[in-house]
C-alpha cells in the first residue's frame, strides 16, 4: 500500500537575498522539552520517524541547559533545535569527535536518536557559530561538530561504520572552523593549519558570514550561512544519527549548532517560499516572492516534470503575474525558483493568498505532497520616531536623531533645512523665542513617504557682550572685565533681577592650572590670553570667549656687529639699536663688559671667535631684555666647505669665510577671497637652514603647525588642521628660524584673516 506523506512548507529564507530590510532579530530560547520532545515535535519533518532519543548518553525527563528548542524572527530559521558547548558536559571520551579534531575534546553536547526514513534519502538544514572566529581562525582552538550517520549501506571510518555528513557542500570536508571563515588566518593563527584541513580553505569564504553576532544572542563572531546535510539510505531501513559539538583545547569561547525545525525529512519535492521580510508576506508594487521548487537528491540524475496547482484568494495575472506551469527539472537540477512578482492595483485588497502545491512518487512508492502558502499585502505606512528638542544658547545647534519604521531598509532621510540623513543638526536664530518647525521626510527601499513635523524650542540664549582690557608691562598690571552681564542669562527668580546664577571660569593661556576667582573682572594680569568660559547655571548654557592683554614699553635689545667676521685681530663696532631702556650691560666675551647709559656704539677687538651679550633695562631688575650676537674670528683665505658650498648664506669676502645671520619678514595680512591672490601665509627669509611656524587662533588653539628651510618654507593656506577653512579675525603666529652655524632667530606677531 502506498503511503501519503503530506508537508506544508512555509520557511521564509530571507538570506537569499541582498535587499535586506532593517528589522529587529530575537532568538527566544527554551529548556523546558525532554530529549524525545526536542527531537519529536521540533527537528523531524515529514517522512522520518525516530527512536531512543538521548542527550549526552541520558534519555532524561529534561533536557540539560546546552540544548534547547528556539523561536525567532528575521532569522534564517523561524524555530528549531539549538546545541551548544557552554555549560555542556565532558564529551572527551567520544571517539568521533576525536577523530575530526586537531587538539584535545573538552566539553559539548551529543544528541543522538535511531530513525527510520520513508524514502531513500534524508536531509536537513544547520548552521554553525563560534566565538572562535575571527582570533582563532587557522589554529589549534578549532571548535568541532560533526553530523553521524551509521546503518544499512553506510561505511565510513567512524564508529559502527558511520559517516560524517557536516560536510562542505559538494566536497568531502568535514565544516569547521578552520575549514570555513573568511580565508584570513585569525591573529593566533597560521594558513598553514587551515590548509592542513582543506588545501582549498580559502574558497570556502562564500559559505561564511558574520551576521551571528547581531542575531544569535550568544555573542558569537561568526559562523556558516544555512547548509544543507544529505545522505542517501534505504527505504523502511532503521538507521543511527550522533548531532555533536565540543570544544576544543579549552572550555572557553563556545560555539553552537543550529538546526532547522521540521528539516529532518526524507524524498519530496519542497516548496519553500522565500520574501524580503523572512516570512511569507510580500507588499504590492514593492517586494517580490521566490517559491523554491527543491528535489530530493535521489532524483537529480533524472528529469522530472511537476505538475503543480496554484490556489488561494489572488487571481493570477490580476494580484500577480502569471506562472509557468508545470516546471521540469533536468538532469543534474535540483532547484527551481519561480518568482512571484505582487501587482499593484490600487484596491484595498490586504491579505490575499497565494498558494503552491506540489506532489511526487518517491523511489519507495510513497506520494509525497509539498505545500507553500503567500500573503500579499497592500502598502505600508512609515512611523518616525524622534524626539523634539530645546536649545538654549544663541546660534547653538542641537543633533536631532530619527529613526524609520514600518517600510522596508534602507531608509533614506530629507530635511527642509536641506540636511540629508538620519541625524540633522538644527540649529537657532539671533534672537529668536519659541518654536521653530523642522520637517523631515523618510523614504523607504520602495519609496514609500512618512513626513513629520520636529519642534525645535528656544528658550532665551546666552552670549558674551564683549569683553575689555587694559595692557601689562613688565609688572602684572592688566586687567580683564566683562562689559554687559548678564546678557540672556535667566534668572533664578523671575521676580528678582539680581538672581543670575552665573559661573565665570577664567584660564590663562602661560597657566592653566591656575585658579581664578569666580567673577567678571581680574586685576594684576600679565600679558596674554585670557580665555572665559561662561555658564548659566539655571539654564545650563555655556558660552566662551577669549581677550589678549597686550604687554606695553617693555625693553628690547638689539644689537648689530660691523664686521661681525673677519681675521684677527678684529675691530668691531657695535651699534646699538634698544628701545624702552636707558641703561645697557655689555659682556664682550672676551673678558672684558662695559656699562652704558645711551645708545652711543661701542668698539671692541677680538682675537678669538666669541658671543657678545647686551642686556637693555630701564632701571626695574624685573624689567629688562637679552640678546647675543656672534663675532666670528676666520682663518684669512676662506677654505670652511661649508661657507664655500652653502649656497643659500655663505659670503665669500676678500677671502674670507662669513656666515650671515638668517633674517625674517611677514605678512599681517591674507585674503581668503579665492582669487589666488595673498591667499596663504609663509615667511619671507634669507640665510635660513631650517623654520619652525606655529599658527594659534585667539582661543589659544594651534591652527597650523609646520617645518622647512628657506627653499621650501612652511606655508598655512587659512584652514585648521581638520581641513575647514577658518573664521575671519587676528591670529598669533611664532616663529624660530635657524642659521647654518646653529643661530637661532625668534620671533612672533599677529595676522589678520580676511575672506
Amino acid at each position: 500500500m502506498t503511503k501519503l506523506i503530506t508537508r506544508i512548507t512555509t520557511v521564509g529564507l530571507a538570506l537569499f537575498y541582498s535587499f535586506g530590510i532593517n528589522a529587529q532579530t530575537t532568538i527566544t530560547y527554551q529548556n523546558t522539552m525532554n530529549p524525545n520532545d526536542l527531537v519529536q515535535n521540533v527537528l523531524l519533518g515529514f517522512g522520518v520517524t525516530a527512536s531512543n532519543v538521548t542527550f549526552n548518553n541520558d534519555p532524561g525527563t529534561m533536557m540539560q541547559g546546552n540544548a534547547r528548542s528556539f523561536t525567532a524572527t528575521n532569522f534564517p530559521y523561524s524555530q528549531g533545535v539549538y546545541i551548544r558547548t557552554l555549560g555542556g558536559d565532558d564529551v572527551s571520551s567520544d571517539s568521533d569527535l576525536n577523530a575530526i579534531s586537531t587538539n584535545d575534546i573538552t566539553n559539548g553536547g551529543i544528541l543522538e536518536f535511531d530513525f527510520v526514513a520513508a524514502g531513500n534519502n534524508l536531509s536537513f538544514n544547520y548552521m554553525f557559530a563560534s566565538e572562535e572566529y575571527p582570533d582563532y581562525v587557522c589554529s589549534e582552538f578549532n571548535d568541532v561538530f560533526g553530523f553521524f550517520i551509521s546503518g544499512p549501506g553506510i561505511n565510513g571510518p567512524y564508529s559502527n561504520n558511520a559517516e560524517n555528513i557536516a560536510l562542505i557542500p559538494n566536497t568531502n570536508i568535514p565544516v569547521a572552523i578552520n575549514t570555513v571563515n573568511s580565508g584570513t588566518p585569525g591573529i593566533f593563527g597560521t594558513a598553514f593549519d587551515c590548509a592542513a584541513q582543506d588545501p582549498n580553505w580559502q574558497s570556502n569564504s562564500v559559505y561564511y558570514t558574520t551576521q551571528y553576532a547581531t542575531y544569535s544572542g550568544e555573542g558569537y563572531n561568526g559562523g556558516t550561512v544555512s547548509l544543507p546535510s544529505e545522505i542517501t539510505l534505504q527505504c523502511g531501513e532503521t538507521y543511527h544519527i550522533k548531532i555533536a559539538v565540543a570544544n576544543v583545547g579549552d572550555g572557553a569561547l563556545d560555539s553552537g549548532v543550529y538546526l532547522e525545525a521540521n528539516s529532518f525529512v526524507s524524498d519530496a519535492v519542497q516548496v519553500v517560499v522565500a520574501t524580503v521580510t523572512g516570512d511569507t508576506t510580500v507588499f504590492e508594487g514593492c517586494t517580490d516572492a521566490s517559491i523554491y521548487f527543491i528535489r530530493p537528491q535521489s532524483q537529480i540524475n533524472d528529469t522530472l516534470t511537476i505538475d503543480y496547482t496554484i490556489g488561494g484568494t489572488a487571481t493570477m495575472g490580476t494580484d500577480y503575474n502569471n506562472l509557468p506551469n508545470p516546471i521540469t527539472f533536468l538532469p543534474g537540477q535540483d532547484t527551481i525558483i519561480v518568482t512571484i512578482t505582487p501587482i499593484a492595483d490600487g484596491i484595498p485588497d490586504n491579505n490575499e493568498t497565494i498558494t503552491i502545491t506540489a506532489q511526487i512518487v518517491n523511489a519507495c512508492g510513497d506520494t509525497i505532497t509539498s505545500t507553500g502558502t503567500l500573503i500579499i499585502l497592500d502598502s505600508v505606512d512609515l512611523t518616525l520616531t524622534y524626539t523634539n528638542p530645546t536649545v538654549f544658547c544663541i546660534n547653538d545647534s542641537v543633533p536631532v536623531p530619527v529613526i524609520a519604521s514600518g517600510g522596508f531598509g534602507p531608509y533614506t532621510y530629507e530635511w527642509s533645512n536641506g540636511a540629508v540623513g538620519d541625524t540633522a543638526y538644527l540649529a537657532t536664530v539671533d534672537s529668536v523665542q519659541g518654536t521653530i518647525e523642522y520637517y523631515v521626510t523618510a523614504t523607504d527601499a520602495c519609496g514609500y513617504t512618512g513626513t513629520d513635523t520636529v519642534l525645535v524650542t528656544v528658550d532665551q540664549s546666552l552670549v558674551i557682550d564683549s569683553i575689555l582690557s587694559t595692557p601689562a608691562t613688565c609688572l602684572p598690571i592688566g586687567t580683564v572685565a566683562t562689559q554687559t552681564f548678564p546678557y540672556g542669562a535667566h534668572l533664578q527668580n523671575p521676580g528678582n533681577q539680581n538672581s543670575y546664577d552665573l559661573t565665570f571660569d577664567w584660564t590663562y593661556e602661560h597657566d592653566t592650572t591656575f585658579i581664578f576667582p569666580n567673577q567678571s573682572s581680574l586685576n594684576n594680569l600679565s600679558g596674554g590670553w585670557y580665555y572665559l568660559e561662561l555658564t548659566d547655571n539655571v539654564a545650563n548654557c555655556t558660552v566662551n570667549d577669549s581677550v589678549f592683554v597686550d604687554v606695553v614699553d617693555v625693553p628690547f635689545a638689539s644689537v648689530t656687529a660691523e664686521p661681525g667676521a673677519g681675521c684677527t685681530p678684529l675691530e668691531v663696532t657695535f651699534s646699538n639699536s634698544s628701545q624702552n631702556s636707558n641703561q645697557y650691560f655689555w659682556d664682550f666675551g672676551n673678558g672684558n663688559g662695559t656699562v652704558t647709559n645711551d645708545l652711543s656704539s661701542v668698539n671692541q677687538t677680538f682675537d678669538v671667535t666669541s658671543i657678545v651679550q647686551l642686556v637693555a633695562s630701564n632701571g626695574d631688575v624685573n624689567c629688562n631684555d637679552t640678546t647675543t650676537i656672534l663675532v666670528e674670528i676666520v682663518t684669512c683665505g676662506c677654505t670652511d666647505p661649508i661657507a664655500i658650498n652653502y649656497n643659500m648664506a655663505a659670503v665669500i669676502d676678500d677671502g674670507s669665510c662669513i656666515y650671515p645671520n638668517p633674517t625674517v619678514t611677514a605678512p599681517n595680512v591674507i585674503t581668503l577671497n579665492g582669487d589666488n591672490v595673498n591667499d596663504v601665509f609663509f615667511l619671507t627669509t634669507e640665510y635660513a637652514a631650517s623654520i619652525e611656524l606655529i599658527i594659534v587662533d585667539r582661543w589659544g588653539n594651534v591652527v597650523y603647525s609646520g617645518v622647512g628651510n628657506q627653499t621650501t618654507p612652511p606655508t598655512w593656506n587659512g584652514r585648521n588642521a581638520s581641513g575647514k577653512m577658518v573664521s575671519d579675525g587676528v591670529y598669533f603666529y611664532k616663529y624660530t628660524i635657524g642659521g647654518i652655524l646653529g643661530e637661532v632667530l625668534e620671533g612672533h606677531g599677529f595676522l589678520t584673516v580676511v575672506k
